[in-house]
């Protein structure tokens, strides 16, 4: 009986000696697994290299060639200037922008100058200097968090709780912005304010868009006559409290306590209507706001500049942009070399 507590002893012993080999086992095998990833690593890098040096010649000619050509091409090569435009589409109207930039785009990559004239109210010279128009989302953080306290205005209370910002966010994308930016880029510094009126006009002659805009106007003329109305009838019913007022006044007092009662709730009530009418003021102003931001189906916030500015930068330049080239060209030649000579020898095996 007194050999069972030792024994259990070194039962455990052995156990955690087990563990502990176990351990040391699984840390060695990572150690070198790590190991064998950065010899991995050091191993490519390393014929990477011999790879360059053996090709070094045929390397350096290509940057060479690339960037005196690059220079030649800058030099020869007419500059390219953007020009930038802000506008916020009404009635829905966004979309519509999009496809015909987009329209507009496909034209001047197609290099159809003919059409593109026509379509932008330009001349086909003025239309062969376009090289490309797009659209992007104009929203900064303040705008998107804008948008988002409008959009939650407009559901119940169970759909807002389920609603966060986050995934307002997520499923946020260019067109629910309120604002938007178009570009041109052409070798023509001043061809984007030329095409500027057609750019607005194709969305504005749209007969949907018009027919929204006149339902708009035909509504909030509606709604300020309402407002107004109200306010007339106020103004009556403050005339009548006052002349009421008065003629109560004349009357020899019949008791202190009811006179008093009476004149607070005369009091209370045509405050009342003071505070209504400054509601409808409110109101009013801010149908004029709707008015005055609707009042076309496209808004021109920012026109494009009488002049566009020129693209600068080492991205925009063949100095840079041409070596790149090449030597991407060069490095995927030599690559198929190796590779095709490796497989001569393999099957030489």
């Amino acid at each position: 009986m007194a050999d069972q507590p030792i024994n259990q002893n070194n039962s455990d012993e052995i156990d955690l000696g087990q563990l502990f080999q176990m351990i040391g086992r699984g840390f060695q095998k990572f150690f070198n697994f790590i190991g064998s990833i950065f010899k991995g690593a050091f191993h490519l890098i390393m014929l990477f290299l011999l790879f360059v040096q053996r090709n070094i010649i045929i390397i350096a000619a290509a940057i060479i060639i690339g960037g005196v050509g690059g220079f030649v091409l800058d030099k020869v090569l007419p500059e390219n200037y953007i020009s930038r435009m802000v506008v916020e589409p009404n009635f829905n109207s966004v979309q519509q922008l999009y496809n015909n930039i987009a329209f507009y785009n496909d034209l001047a990559k197609a290099q159809d100058s003919v059409a593109l004239a026509t379509a932008l109210n330009i001349t086909e010279h003025e239309a062969a200097t376009i090289k490309e128009i797009f659209t992007d989302s104009y929203s900064d953080e303040n705008q998107k968090i804008k948008l988002f306290d409008e959009f939650i205005r407009g559901l119940d209370t169970t759909t807002v709780k389920a609603i966060d910002y986050e995934n307002y966010l997520k499923n946020f994308n260019s067109l629910d912005a309120r604002f938007h930016q178009i570009s041109m880029i052409s070798t023509d510094n001043r061809v984007a304010k030329k095409a500027q009126p057609a750019i607005i006009n194709s969305i504005s002659v749209n007969e949907y868009f018009k027919l929204q805009k006149k339902i708009n106007d035909e509504n909030l003329d509606l709604q300020e006559e309402i407002y107004k109305n109200q306010l007339v009838e106020i103004d009556s019913l403050q005339s009548l409290y006052r002349t009421v007022l008065v003629k109560e006044a004349d009357k020899p007092m019949q008791g202190t306590n009811i006179n008093l009662a009476e004149g607070g709730e005369s009091k209370g009530r045509e405050l009342a209507l003071i505070q209504e009418k400054d509601v409808l003021k409110e109101k009013l102003v801010e149908l004029n706001e709707q008015r005055a931001n609707k009042s076309t189906i496209v808004n021109v916030i920012s026109d494009f500049p009488t002049r566009g500015v020129e693209q600068k930068g080492i991205w925009n330049s063949y100095k840079f942009k041409l070596p790149v080239a090449l030597l991407i060209l060069v490095f995927g030649i030599l690559a198929l070399l190796e590779v095709n000579k490796y497989l001569k020898a393999y099957k030489q095996k």
